[in-house]
């Protein structure tokens, strides 16, 4: 009875072993390939999960995590020749566990080997120079390619990086050159143009000066002109309000006369030294200067009426 019960024992320890062998947890962005007798059953995924023993085993535990894929730098000849070295980086992420473990016998080294040739397939159509600025198109194109290339392996590319492009030694020094060359020619160009600009605002800063100069003397000469005018208004209004006036007094003969005198007298000014006095002047100057000696003498005879 005793070994009956060590027996027993033991094959409950055993039973328990196996049945906590067989009891699998997945977890999170994970998933398990089951076969039973060596052919694909199903795929476990996240939770607890009972494998019948001896009969179903684990074929593959597959990560559904983004993987990155660093490919080692690889020596690609482009268009013309030029042979360049290229360090990508690819990421992928596994899509079907089943086509992920019976697709391809080593899905990463596949890939790898895949991005390698189609780079080369890419690159070798293109010059140097389209090489060197066009990582985008080289990437995208390069991602496309991989996409539907691993699609039987259930893996999906979801973006490609290429992370260095490196020319010969002898190329990066001519390029090098060359970029100085154009960086020098560039600055040429701008200093040029700066001195151009310079030289423009000065020529329209003295076209404005001179108009600005022309319109102040224009300026000036029609405030003097108006100034005249205005002079030449009132002297000619001041005469003719002086004419309206003797006019209106009605003077006689000789008082016109007399006037005219004065006036022959105020146009010598004391500077002429001979007038021409017209004859009915004349009489007219004697009788005024007799009138006055009469009215300057105190002993000269009062006329008669």
């Amino acid at each position: 009875m005793v070994i009956l019960g060590y027996i027993a024992a033991f094959l409950l320890a055993v039973i328990i072993i196996i049945v906590l062998k067989n009891i699998r947890i997945v977890q999170q962005a994970r998933a398990v390939v089951i076969e039973r007798l060596g052919a694909y059953k199903t795929t476990w995924g996240v939770g607890l999960h009972w494998k019948t023993p001896f009969i179903e085993r684990v074929a593959k535990v597959v990560s559904l995590k983004e993987q990155i894929l660093d490919n080692p730098p690889r020596a690609v000849i482009t268009k013309e020749g030029v042979s360049i070295e290229v360090d990508s980086f690819v990421y992928f992420e596994v899509t079907d566990p089943k086509l992920y473990t019976y697709g391809a016998e080593n899905p990463i080294m596949a890939l790898g080997s895949l991005t390698a040739t189609t780079l080369r397939n890419i690159v070798g159509e293109m010059e140097l120079d389209q090489t060197l600025t066009s990582r985008d198109y080289i990437n995208g194109k390069l991602r496309t390619i991989l996409d539907e290339a691993t699609d039987p392996w259930g893996i999906k590319v979801t973006r490609v990086e290429i992370k260095s492009i490196e020319p010969p030694r002898d190329v990066q020094e001519s390029m090098e050159k060359e970029m100085r060359a154009e960086r020098e020619k560039r600055q040429n160009i701008l200093r040029a143009e700066g001195e151009k600009q310079s030289a423009i605002l000065v020529a329209q800063g003295e076209k404005e000066a001179a108009i600005l100069r022309a319109d102040a003397k224009k300026q000036s000469v029609i405030l003097e002109a108006q100034g005249e005018a205005e002079a030449i208004l009132a002297v000619q209004t001041a005469t003719a309000d002086g004419i309206r006036r003797i006019n209106e007094a009605a003077p006689c003969e000789q008082v016109i006369q007399i006037r005219a005198l004065e006036a022959f007298a105020a146009a010598a000014n004391g500077r002429a030294t001979k007038i021409i006095i017209p004859s009915e002047i004349q009489g007219l100057a004697g009788l005024a200067a007799g009138l006055k000696e009469i009215v300057t003498d105190p002993a000269a005879p009062t006329p008669k009426a």
